[in-house]
């Protein structure tokens, strides 16, 4: 990918090395090269003072730096998350959450702009799929954030726009540069990645042995209501993908995570409680219960606070370990992609007056 080649801050060491030969100046700037983009995490060549002017000016012309932009930040009243909507050096927009929690600053990022998943409670798919992001574009929301924040990242989770396991090469390369020694450091323990259930991408993952944790986005106990909710299920069957994350345990022995947004007389019956169950019995997961947030594009609605607790409760007996996730952020565009949907209509709005 062109694009790749030419983008500097996605580059391991051993690539800046290249880079440093075909300029013809010394090995050892590549460390130092790196060391400004990923630990000093500084957003222009001027800035590399201890890098020749004249190789400052080479990275400038071959490999120009153009950082992420943020356009767009709300903050909750409630609890404190933080929405922010960034633009891409193409104009393309995406969104990412900063979370504070008692154990540590969580932050979900995006992994692409836009998603052609086609998932049916989710506004990150109403547009389809503009591109993927870069590894840099995923590390510069994390680098933005604490800048603008000031708040130190101890967790990240890949559930922003986009389907990871869909850009798999590029968060794959996110992945090994966020946990690096040499950048920001922060333990693969300490990442979760959601998947809508990319069946030969799982497996391809599982073969890779990080230690992330694997969070599947379930949403149904059976194969006819997840195809209502989630076009995927068309092409891979529950019983495969729960196959394949049964292997992704057990090539990296890091517990499952079932994602289930639970939506008002669809999914969320004592009925469906029992079918959950039994498709999760004898796995070692966890479920996490998520009231879906509603978009006023789809009717889907909310189901009741007694009817989540009754479903928690019915799992529970069941022997299924199970929360419900607290909702951070309601009193902003909560849902993921809605920031970037609205500000993508008044964009277009502007345009037509």
């Amino acid at each position: 990918m062109r694009e790749l080649e030419l983008d500097i801050k996605s580059m391991s060491l051993p690539e800046l090395k290249q880079i440093m030969e075909e300029l013809k100046d010394k090995p050892f700037r590549a460390k130092q090269l790196y060391e400004w983009l990923h630990q000093k995490r500084v957003w222009s060549y001027e800035e590399m003072t201890n890098l020749s002017k004249a190789l400052r000016e080479k990275l400038s012309h071959e490999y120009p730096l153009k950082p992420i932009e943020m356009i767009q930040m709300q903050t909750s009243k409630i609890d404190g998350t933080q929405k922010y909507l960034f633009r891409l050096r193409d104009g393309n927009v995406i969104e990412s959450v900063l979370m504070k929690y008692k154990h540590g600053n969580s932050v979900c990022i995006s992994s692409q702009a836009g998603c052609r998943m086609g998932c049916r409670f989710c506004a990150s798919t109403l547009d389809g799929l503009a591109r993927n992001l870069l590894p840099s574009e995923m590390l510069e929301q994390i680098y933005r954030i604490q800048e603008i924040s000031g708040e130190r990242v101890s967790n990240i989770v890949i559930m922003g726009s986009g389907e990871p396991l869909d850009n798999y090469d590029n968060v794959l390369r996110f992945l090994k540069m966020v946990s690096d020694d040499m950048g920001i450091c922060i333990s693969q323990r300490n990442i979760t990645m959601s998947t809508c259930g990319l069946v030969p991408r799982i497996l391809q993952l599982a073969e890779e042995q990080l230690q992330i944790t694997l969070a599947l986005s379930l949403h149904a106990p059976d194969n006819e209501k997840r195809q209502e909710l989630m076009p995927i299920a068309k092409k891979y069957t529950l019983d495969q993908v729960i196959d394949a994350c049964q292997y992704y345990f057990q090539k990296t022995g890091r517990r499952l995570t079932f994602e289930y947004s639970l939506v008002g007389g669809v999914n969320d019956s004592a009925e469906d409680a029992r079918q959950l169950s039994g498709l999760l019995k004898g796995l070692n997961c966890h479920v996490n219960l998520i009231p879906v947030n509603p978009i006023k594009e789809r009717n889907y609605r909310q189901s009741d606070r007694q009817v989540i607790d009754n479903f928690k409760i019915k799992l529970e007996k069941y022997g299924i370990n199970v929360t419900i996730r607290r909702e951070m952020g309601s009193d902003i565009d909560g849902a993921c992609g809605q920031l970037r949907k609205r500000y993508m209509e008044e964009t277009e709005s502007e345009k037509i007056k």
